[in-house]
């Protein structure tokens, strides 16, 4: 058997102040409002509220505690131009060749294009990369799932802090490791810009599922 590492501690489990009922109610009024947003401002964004969401985003699950996940978190202008210019490549070739006529025809009522000047003028582009094993060559566990995990709360947490997100794939997103200078082991995940909606901002009328389509309830099951 496998030496335990890791000692076990006591749970301090989070109490809202109030039921799960309300605190959950809560949680969901407060992100029902989270849009992903293509209209940025260029109004700054400290390095410290970053570091928070990012801190956030790192508090997910992971497959045997591998955490194997990188967020790569740019403010730098020249860079940001670059990674516009290189996805915006990859977005002429999506639209002329590699997508089929019926995934250009349900983007085509959310109005998008390969114009992404978003890129530029968002205060901070955060670039999550996934790890195919450990800094120190250790294999990892669910990456896709672990990492999948940590952008849902990337996300949550920005849009706790009163700020927007996109989350943009470009495919394919091998660009970004060679802009970023990342390590062969570090595969692009997502390109997620960063920061506060323009004061113009518009976004597409649509609407959640229903809790009816989402849920199914299983109280009570009898094998046959």
């Amino acid at each position: 058997m496998a030496e335990n590492r890791h000692p076990f501690v006591p749970l301090h489990p989070f109490y809202p102040g109030r039921s799960p009922e309300d605190g959950a109610r809560s949680f969901f009024e407060t992100m029902r409002s989270r849009r992903s947003v293509r209209f940025f401002s260029d109004r700054p964004v400290s390095r410290e509220t970053i570091e928070w969401v990012v801190r956030a985003a790192g508090t997910a699950p992971s497959g045997a505690n591998k955490q194997p996940w990188r967020f790569v978190c740019v403010s730098d202008p020249d860079l940001k131009r670059r990674i516009r210019v290189a996805a915006e490549a990859e977005e002429r070739e999506f639209y002329k060749r590699r997508a089929n006529d019926e995934w250009l025809a349900d983007l085509a009522p959310l109005q998008t294009g390969p114009e992404k000047e978003f890129l530029e003028i968002a205060p901070w582009l955060i670039v999550v990369f996934k790890l195919a094993r450990t800094d120190d060559g250790a294999q990892v566990y669910y990456v896709n799932e672990s990492v999948g995990l940590a952008c849902g709360l990337l996300l949550a947490a920005i849009h706790h802090a009163g700020l927007v997100a996109l989350t943009h794939t470009p495919s394919p997103m091998g660009f970004l490791s060679k802009v970023l200078e990342r390590p062969e082991h570090e595969r692009p995940f997502l390109l997620i810009p960063v920061g506060h909606p323009a004061p113009d901002c518009v976004v597409p009328d649509i609407q959640r599922k229903p809790l009816d389509e989402i849920m199914i309830v299983i109280s009570s099951f009898r094998a046959p």
